[in-house]
């Protein structure tokens, strides 16, 4: 099989899998895709040359390469009931942000119904860089899959044979960037309320000039939780699911759970969504959501 006969199914056409699907399908590779959001995603799907299944059954039957891009929530339900569609020739790649615990368990259900597993953690937001985002590799089939995807585009590096150990180093770095991003979320609305953003940001700027505190970078990582507070809360989940199956507490993951969540949940009770913030500017959401509260 050359690379560019390969055939891939999507399970989950949101961010992730749209871009995939729409850099995978301008090379002329057969891609089709299912999402439970059905027919809301058709025309998504034709502007990228995506074939949209109206089952699971449909978009796996015939293709070498099932990518399982959903919520951390649904990631293993995904895999049980995907597993049971798959054959022993098909590959089931997990890029979902998960607990090395809930990837084994995964892998245990595609293994005993005769697929193959392949652990991988996107290591980086997808839209900037596309196909070149890094992802990390682990499981049997990682060398061959590597071998498939590298001259598609793809930035992909094998790390273990063992399944888990690549989820391990995106949780573990998941409590620094999803915690930066609740940090700063709960540091500048609170600054805010005081007058003290200026000086606090120009302290943070002192402190680590080449990070961007005196730029765009609140900006963008208060922007994160406000547009995906709610989609990276179920990863934290499994962050703390993660330090929680090794014996460590994971007191700060909780936090950023609640912190990420939070913020979502009081835009949704003032009836604002994401687009409504654009272009985005962390004053004008934490001043409109004080206004709110004070009526």
């Amino acid at each position: 099989m050359t690379n560019h006969s390969l055939r891939i199914a999507l399970i989950g056409f949101g961010e992730a899998g749209g871009i995939l699907g729409h850099d995978l399908a301008a090379q002329g590779l057969e891609v089709r895709a299912y999402d439970r959001l059905g027919e809301q995603l058709r025309a998504k799907a034709a502007a990228s040359g995506v074939e949209l299944c109206a089952t699971a059954a449909a978009a796996v039957a015939g293709t070498d390469l099932v990518i399982s891009a959903v919520t951390a929530g649904s990631a293993l339900g995904v895999a049980e009931e995907v597993a049971t569609l798959m054959t022993p020739e098909q590959v089931f790649m997990d890029i979902n942000s998960v607990a090395p615990n809930t990837k084994r368990a995964a892998c245990r259900a595609v293994n005993a119904a005769g697929g193959r597993y392949l652990d991988a953690a996107v290591m980086a937001p997808v839209p900037p860089q596309r196909l070149q985002t890094p992802i990390l590799l682990g499981g049997e089939p990682a060398q061959q899959v590597a071998a498939w995807l590298t001259p598609l585009g793809f930035n992909v590096r094998v790390v273990a044979d063992d399944i888990g150990v690549a989820s391990a180093i995106k949780m573990c770095r998941s409590v620094m960037i999803k915690g930066l991003e609740a940090l700063t979320t709960e540091c500048l609305a609170t600054a805010r309320q005081y007058g003290a953003e200026d000086a606090v940001l120009a302290s943070l700027h002192k402190s680590f000039p080449s990070m961007g505190w005196d730029a765009e970078l609140p900006h963008y990582l208060v922007s994160r939780v406000a547009e995906h507070g709610r989609r990276r809360a179920e990863e934290m989940e499994e962050v703390a699911k993660t330090a929680a199956d090794v014996g460590v507490t994971p007191h700060m993951s909780q936090a950023i759970v609640a912190t990420q969540r939070g913020l979502v949940e009081r835009m949704a009770e003032q009836g604002l969504t994401y687009a409504d913030t654009l272009p985005f500017d962390w004053t004008r959401l934490v001043d409109t959501l004080e206004a709110t509260r004070r009526g």
